[in-house]
C-alpha cells in the first residue's frame, strides 16, 4: 500500500510511475487524513470489470434463490420462435 501526502502530487511523474508499475492505488493524505486515491487507468478498468462481474454473479445468485430461472430448452425454443427468419 502506498500512502503519500498531498504535496507529493506536485511530482505527477513519480505518482504515475508508482501507479503503473505496481497496479495498485496511491492513497493521498491531507493534514494526516485520507483525502484522495490515485490509480492507473488499467487498474481502474480492472476494478470496474471485477465490480460488474461481482454484481452479475450476485444477481444470478439472487435469481436462483428466488427461483427466477427458466428451463433452458423452453427458453431456446421461445428464442427460436421469436428470432426465426430475422
Amino acid at each position: 500500500m502506498h500512502i503519500r501526502p498531498i504535496t507529493d502530487l506536485r511530482n505527477t511523474t513519480e505518482i504515475s510511475e508508482i501507479c503503473n508499475s505496481t497496479g495498485e492505488p496511491v492513497f493521498i493524505t491531507k493534514n494526516g487524513y485520507g483525502d484522495l486515491v490515485v490509480m492507473s487507468l488499467a487498474a481502474y478498468e480492472r476494478d470496474i470489470a471485477k465490480a460488474r462481474l461481482h454484481a452479475s454473479l450476485m444477481e444470478g445468485i439472487r435469481q436462483v434463490n428466488a427461483c427466477e430461472y427458466r428451463d433452458a430448452d423452453e427458453l431456446l425454443a421461445e428464442l427460436r420462435l421469436k428470432y426465426a427468419g430475422k
